[in-house]
């Protein structure tokens, strides 16, 4: 019969196991996110929501239930005050897990557990980066690639509060994911969200836009620097010797012929990327 496997044992006693646990759930209130390994991840999720329940209570039997398991009695008062107004309308699941790969050494699952709507938030931070790629992607086929470069997309923010109303079976300008993504993170967050994921899709906008640009002029300037090396191509180095003008190290010096750098080609090439990245466009600028 399938008794005593309700939870993880962790190949530790239960006291050992309820100290550890206890110690990454006071380190998740603390810092709001933390890498651990996976099971570790799912078993402080378990435990942080039941603390969070108690400080949104917020009366004597849950303050001395939540003084007794936090380990670091300075985060007490954060838990009912901060903490409790951040998901007071949010009915439960305020921590997520990101799986992080593996670890280096015993290839343990890693995962990265965070408090939902933490300033930090990673779920945040990547749908505000998919909204500001999504759109920059539509307006490179229907504006000119030179007004992009010097206005951007200034109607981001329009854009982000017209999604939020969108139901899920509406189209608009963002991919389905995307849009629901994006009424996820902002539905129990203020209005001031919506802003502050504005501010981050441009940014990532203006990324975007300054990588093609910056690879061209490099481009260009290694080009120059061959045509300036040309005329000494012929010209066969010994050990020791340098070109006129030459700033190579002694360690090239002492290689000769072979100290030649051979970069190859750039990773950044190497993929296919959105449609701002592409050479017909950015020639033309």
């Amino acid at each position: 019969m399938k008794h005593g496997i309700a939870f993880r044992k962790f190949s530790r006693t239960s006291s050992h196991r309820m100290l550890m646990l206890r110690n990454l759930v006071t380190s998740l209130l603390q810092h709001e996110q933390i890498k651990t390994t996976l099971p570790k991840a799912k078993d402080t999720a378990r435990l942080a929501e039941k603390i969070i329940t108690l400080g949104k209570k917020g009366d004597l039997p849950a303050f001395r239930r939540a003084t007794g398991f936090i380990l670091n009695q300075s985060l007490v008062p954060k838990l009912f005050s901060e903490l409790a107004q951040r998901y007071a309308q949010r009915p439960g699941g305020y921590t997520r897990i990101h799986k992080f790969g593996n670890r280096p050494g015993d290839n343990a699952p890693h995962a990265i557990l965070e408090l939902v709507d933490n300033p930090r938030d990673l779920r945040f931070q990547m749908t505000a980066r998919a909204v500001g790629w999504e759109l920059l992607g539509k307006r490179v086929g229907q504006e000119d690639p030179k007004s992009l470069v010097a206005s951007g997309i200034p109607d981001i923010g329009e854009v982000i509060v017209n999604e939020k109303t969108v139901p899920p079976e509406g189209r608009g300008e963002l991919r389905t994911v995307t849009r629901r993504n994006l009424q996820k993170v902002l539905r129990y967050r203020g209005a001031e969200a919506a802003v502050q994921m504005g501010k981050i899709a441009e940014d990532h906008v203006d990324t975007l836009l300054a990588q093609p640009l910056a690879l061209k002029e490099i481009a260009a300037a290694n080009q120059e620097k061959k045509k300036k090396a040309a005329a000494f191509a012929g010209i066969r180095l010994k050990v020791g010797q340098t070109l006129p003008g030459g700033m190579r190290s002694t360690l090239h010096l002492a290689q000769g012929a072979l100290g030649k750098d051979n970069p190859g080609r750039r990773a950044w090439f190497n993929h296919r990327k959105l449609g701002v990245d592409q050479t017909s466009v950015w020639n033309s600028i």
